[in-house]
């Protein structure tokens, strides 16, 4: 069975897209597990695939991990799905893409090589935690926005293993079963941060991630005061932004900014 897909990346945090429209493509976590691989495959953070739902007109965005497993949303997989949608959707209100994620409605907006997307307002959230760990405590704040994520705000995130730490972070007891995205987050003043994120799903440090520059700059705001937008430097060298609303002690109108585009297209066997 071969696949045609599209390679895009926003911000380093890569991805394969694949257009399942007509419904007729059922892969398997093993089988978009091989695509994603480096090595073996075409290689991506993730696997975004577009889906109708209901009404032909209603755009479902699914997001998988790098290991297959299925995952409610990605911000910059989003800010990608959006990207490639802008030439499909004919009807676009004001230059706008909505579509359907695990974690809602997205709606996006195009300007040059920049896409913004609405992101959730933030759930729950669990601020100035001390935790354990193997190289002593550490004060942590969980937040969830659209997946969960723990911050740790450090002197310099060149210093940090964040691959041995963040898989820690990771698998702590304390946010089992499904674990945690882990977010290394430096303060380089006038509201702007630099972030390093170990991904769970693909078990490793990426280039960007979309859901954990949010929760940082959310973060950031709610236990250091940064005021919105916050603008947000990643490993990768690109710089993305946070605005967000308050009301009391409700953040809202939640917007994640930054570059997007795709890459190259191809097609892959993918066996049975």
């Amino acid at each position: 069975m071969k696949i045609h897909f599209t390679k895009m990346t926003g911000a380093g945090n890569d991805f394969v897209l694949v257009d399942n429209r007509e419904g007729r493509l059922r892969l398997r976590p093993d089988q978009i597990a091989r695509v994603c691989n480096r090595h073996f495959g075409i290689g991506a953070d993730g696997m975004l695939v577009v889906e109708t739902e209901g009404r032909q007109d209603r755009i479902r965005m699914r997001y998988y991990n790098a290991d297959g497993g299925e995952a409610s949303l990605c911000g910059n997989g989003a800010r990608c799905f959006a990207r490639f949608l802008e030439p499909l959707v004919k009807e676009q209100e004001g230059g706008r893409v909505s579509f359907l994620t695990g974690a809602g409605l997205v709606e996006a907006t195009f300007a040059g090589e920049e896409v913004s997307i609405t992101m959730p307002d933030p759930g729950e959230s669990r601020l100035r935690q001390l935790i354990s760990t193997r190289h002593g405590p550490l004060e942590a704040h969980w937040i969830h926005t659209g997946v969960p994520h723990l911050i740790v705000f450090v002197q310099s995130v060149k210093s940090i293993d964040v691959e041995e730490l963040g898989r820690e972070l990771r698998w702590l007891p304390d946010f089992a079963p499904e674990g945690a995205n882990a977010d290394f987050v430096e303060l380089l003043g006038s509201d702007r941060i630099s972030v390093r994120t170990y991904e769970r799903g693909v078990e490793a440090e990426t280039l960007a991630c979309g859901t954990g520059v949010t929760a940082s700059a959310l973060v950031a705001h709610c236990v250091k005061g940064y005021s919105s937008p916050v603008s947000v430097l990643v490993r990768s060298g690109d710089w993305l932004r946070v605005g967000f609303e308050r009301t009391g002690d409700r953040l809202h109108e939640v917007r994640l900014e930054g570059p997007a585009r795709a890459v190259f297209t191809g097609e892959m066997e993918v066996g049975e």
